[in-house]
C-alpha cells in the first residue's frame, strides 16, 4: 500500500467494501462486506439456546482474514454478484477483467481497493438496472444532458464519497483517487472540476 503504514489489524478495523446493487437512475442499495461478531445476551432462563451457545463456543475459531484476504474477498464477491445480474448476452465490462487479472495475480491491497473503485464507477455508468429484478443491461442515458435529474446527482455524489472515504482510510493514495474521478466521474459529466465540486454542493 503505497505511503501506509497500517497494521492488517487497523486496516480490518477502519475499512469495509461497499457495493451499491443499483445503476444510474435507481437509487443504490449498499452491501457492506466486513467483518463482525455476536453479543449474547445475558439472560436468567435456562433454554435450548444455551446449549447451542455453548456449543458453538467450543468449536474452533474462524481464522481472522489479513487485509489482503479480506481485499481479495471483496473483489471475488463484487465480480459475482455483478456477472450474475447481466442480463442475457450482456458482457463485462473490461474493468471487471481487469479486477480478475488483479485478484488472481495477487495484487497488494491498494490496487485492489482501486481496480473495486473503477469497476464500481463503471457499473453505474454502463448499466440501467431493473426495478423488478435487478438485471444490468447497457444503458442509453445521456449523462450530460440529464445532470438536473436527482438521482444521476445522487450516484455522482455516492461514488465521488466512495473515492473520498478510500483517501481517508489510507486504502488509495490521493493521486490515484483523483485520477479515477476526474477520468471516470467529471469527464462524464462534461464539467470542469471546479463546476463539478460546485454540482455536488462542495
Amino acid at each position: 500500500m503505497s505511503n501506509n503504514r497500517q497494521t492488517a489489524n487497523d486496516a480490518r478495523q477502519a475499512f469495509s467494501i461497499m457495493i451499491p446493487s443499483g445503476s444510474l437512475g435507481y437509487q443504490s442499495t449498499i452491501q457492506t462486506l466486513n467483518i463482525s461478531q455476536r453479543q449474547k445476551r445475558p439472560t436468567s432462563r435456562l433454554c435450548m439456546s444455551d446449549f447451542e451457545s455453548d456449543f458453538a463456543s467450543a468449536m474452533p475459531e474462524k481464522p481472522v482474514l489479513s487485509f489482503q484476504e479480506q481485499m481479495t474477498e471483496s473483489a471475488t464477491t463484487f465480480m459475482v454478484d455483478l456477472e450474475s445480474r447481466l442480463g442475457e448476452g450482456v458482457s463485462v465490462p473490461t474493468e471487471f477483467d481487469e479486477l480478475k487479472a488483479a485478484r488472481d495475480g495477487k495484487a497488494d491491497p491498494c490496487e485492489l481497493a482501486s481496480k473495486i473503485y473503477v469497476l464500481l464507477i463503471e457499473q453505474g455508468m454502463l448499466y440501467d438496472q431493473s426495478p423488478e429484478d435487478g438485471t444490468l443491461t447497457p444503458t442509453n442515458f445521456i449523462i450530460k444532458e440529464n445532470l438536473e435529474i436527482p438521482e444521476v446527482k445522487e450516484e455522482f455524489s455516492y461514488l465521488y464519497k466512495y473515492g473520498m472515504s478510500l483517501i481517508a482510510k489510507e486504502v488509495v493514495d490521493v493521486d490515484t483517487i483523483k485520477g479515477i474521478v476526474k477520468d471516470r466521474l467529471i469527464k462524464r459529466t462534461g464539467l470542469s472540476p471546479e463546476e463539478f465540486d460546485s454540482w455536488l454542493g462542495y
